[in-house]
């Protein structure tokens, strides 16, 4: 290694132990979590803005993904508490639909070392819904009625589609003959909207049913149990920090079910970021009409961890009618992209691709020289980066978390790094292979070892090759890191992460473009590097 190779990599080895060192340096504070959808979200500020009025300090990691995620961080100890349904933890999570009382689940819970309580006071539970329009045309009033009906198209969320309590068994039940579409909850309403699909699953406090003028379908043979909404959280959390969970205990029984529902359509129809709406409901205000898109705009977040609600906090929306052509969407867009949470996020992002892409310079590139000479070996070293290649992005982040106990950038950073040694490891080698067996032979009739040979003659003919790999890494890293907001990793991909829990286009592009650009300047950057280097070699 030079010295310049050497100082590069205990910068990154500096940066990665800050990174672990966040990771873990947070247990003095509640640290609150919630799923990708906006009654999570809200909740999770709820929750966080009571206990701060406590004194005690509080870490909001909101948008973490689906129960499977959320769970695996609480059960790791990286987020203390949050809300959760009584079905869910019966059928996810101890798996046992029978659990249907507090004390039920409490006893199932306790050998996971975990616990439940606090009854919010809402039910919100899984139903089916079409366009009312449609249901009365077809005489569909029941889930049994879709039985009859076998050419409609079901878009449903992925999670559901993949839930004890999801499509599998309801399609038992009704004997439904359905392929469902897995789509995102919160483009589903788009898209039944604009008539792509049929039926869709939904939450029965969800606000845009109403808004949207779809029928929920009865559950005429009692499918779905109940979803209360509870609070899950560590079993000795109340020991550690009595006064956050005394502060917890004034939520029992307080949230109504048309609250959650009003809470949910000031999100989701009247632009009104979490922290307001959670703000407003702690107050017991009510939210004027009129005054959503001024608080989009200029409201910040009460409480916000590094991975908290900024993205909310900016302004998340969605149109009433999602999907529809919105007159004021150049307009949402520049207030989305231009908000304080902007230079924040961007660092966040470009720190995850530096780090990763970085790191797997450090391990690609002299792997690939040692492993160059040996052609099973390399091949197989190729095969396996090709394999992890091809690992969905979040089934890649979710083994992580179950392996290392953490969320957060730590995964994060090894899953971009993972992504990123295949085009560096390949190019690296595909550069070695271009130089000629002739100077090879030069540089051993000169004297030099092999070592000597492989710095002075091969790697500066590989060295185009190899860069154009850490190019495409680069671009790959840029986009992928999108998805480490789904585990509270941060960076752009926050506001695409709350835009598509809103179905909220502005928020999304304010996310995606940022993104894009970051991609279009690295890309320039090489360009230049490359004409630079062209440029060099012509001088000499």
């Amino acid at each position: 290694m030079t010295i310049v190779h050497r100082r590069v990599a205990a910068c990154l080895l500096l940066c990665w132990l800050w990174v672990w060192g966040v990771a873990g340096a947070q247990a003095a504070e509640l640290r609150v979590g919630s799923k990708r959808f906006t009654e999570s979200y809200i909740l999770a500020q709820i929750m966080a803005q009571t206990v701060q009025a406590s004194g005690t300090a509080v870490q909001v990691r909101q948008g973490l993904g689906n129960t499977a995620i959320v769970y695996e961080a609480l059960r790791s100890g990286q987020i203390d508490v949050y809300a959760e349904y009584t079905g869910t933890i019966a059928q996810e999570i101890v798996k046992d639909p029978s659990h249907t009382s507090l004390a039920d689940l409490q006893l199932a819970l306790a050998p996971l070392g975990l616990d439940v309580g606090v009854s919010l006071g809402f039910n919100d539970g899984y139903a089916l819904a079409m366009r009312r329009a449609q249901a009365e045309q077809l005489g569909i009033r029941t889930l049994s009625d879709l039985a009859r009906h076998p050419e409609l198209r079901f878009g449903l969320s992925n999670e559901f589609l993949g839930r004890a309590d999801g499509w599998q068994g309801l399609a038992a039940r009704y004997q439904l003959r359905a392929r469902p579409t897995g789509l995102d909850h919160g483009l589903a309403y788009g898209v039944l909207a604009q008539g792509q699909i049929d039926v869709m699953d939904i939450y029965t406090t969800d606000a845009k049913i109403d808004a949207l003028g779809l029928l929920v379908l009865e559950d005429d043979r009692q499918y779905f149990p109940r979803y209360d909404a509870v609070l899950l959280f560590r079993k000795d959390f109340h020991r550690q920090q009595p006064d956050a969970w005394a502060a917890l205990q004034t939520l029992q029984g307080r949230i109504s079910e048309a609250q959650m529902v009003r809470m949910n359509a000031q999100a989701e129809l009247q632009s009104l970021p979490f922290d307001v709406i959670a703000r407003q409901f702690l107050a017991g205000a009510q939210a004027p009409q009129g005054a959503a898109a001024a608080a989009g705009g200029t409201e910040k977040a009460a409480v916000s961890g590094e991975e908290g609600g900024r993205a909310a906090a900016s302004g998340a929306a969605a149109s009433a009618v999602p999907g529809a052509a919105s007159p004021g969407l150049l307009q949402r867009f520049w207030q989305r992209l231009w908000a304080d949470d902007l230079w924040t996020l961007t660092g966040q992002h470009l720190l995850l691709v530096l780090l990763s892409v970085g790191a797997a310079a450090l391990i690609a590139v002299p792997a690939g020289v040692l492993l160059f000479p040996h052609a099973r070996l390399r091949a197989l070293a190729l095969g396996l980066s090709g394999v992890v290649q091809t690992i969905p992005s979040l089934a890649l982040l979710a083994v992580l978390i179950a392996l290392l106990g953490v969320i957060g950038r730590v995964p994060a950073l090894l899953a971009l790094t993972a992504y990123s040694i295949l085009p560096i490891l390949s190019n690296t080698c595909a550069g070695l292979a271009e130089v000629s067996p002739g100077l090879r032979l030069a540089g051993s009739a000169l004297g030099m070892t092999p070592a000597q040979r492989m710095r002075w003659v091969e790697l500066p003919i590989a060295l185009p090759m190899v860069v154009a790999g850490l190019r495409t890494a680069c671009a790959i890293a840029i986009g992928t890191a999108t998805i480490a907001a789904f585990i509270g990793a941060g960076g752009l991909g926050e506001r695409i992460v709350t835009g598509l829990a809103l179905n909220d286009s502005a928020l999304m592009l304010a996310g995606a473009v940022p993104a894009a650009v970051l991609a279009l300047a690295s890309e320039l950057l090489f360009e230049l590097q490359q004409r630079w280097f062209r440029r060099g070699r012509r001088e000499k």
